[in-house]
């Protein structure tokens, strides 16, 4: 079983900046795309970026210029560097990983989700 664990939400200010984490563990043999969505109150969930395995990355129109994905494959980690925030910026972001399992199975798993939230 994969579980995904994220860290890195909170409250700042408007053009704060913030970090949020997201470390798999379990039985992986492989991970391959590592993405960010988040949620806003009464609206659908939303991709904001991801990021393949050879490191390319595609963002939301409304991050571009403003957050960056990375990742760490050794530590299983994709990270989202979120600079000059924004208020519309508030939302529970999750993450959400797939690849394949230690018994080489695919899988797509969710983070429990962190609470961004921008204060104007």
């Amino acid at each position: 079983q994969v579980q995904l664990v994220e860290s890195g939400g909170g409250l700042v200010q408007a053009g704060g900046s913030l970090r949020l984490s997201c470390a798999a563990s379990g039985s992986i043999s492989r991970i391959n795309t590592m993405s960010w969505y988040r949620q806003a109150p009464g609206k659908q969930r939303e991709l904001v970026a991801n990021i393949t395995r050879g490191g390319n990355t595609n963002y939301a129109d409304s991050v571009k210029g403003r957050f960056t994905i990375s990742r760490d494959n050794a530590k299983g980690t994709v990270y989202l560097q979120m600079n000059s925030l924004k208020p519309e910026d508030t939302a529970v972001y999750y993450c959400n990983i797939d690849g394949v399992t230690g018994g080489f199975r695919a899988f797509g798993s969710w983070g429990q989700g962190t609470q961004v939230t921008v204060s104007s």
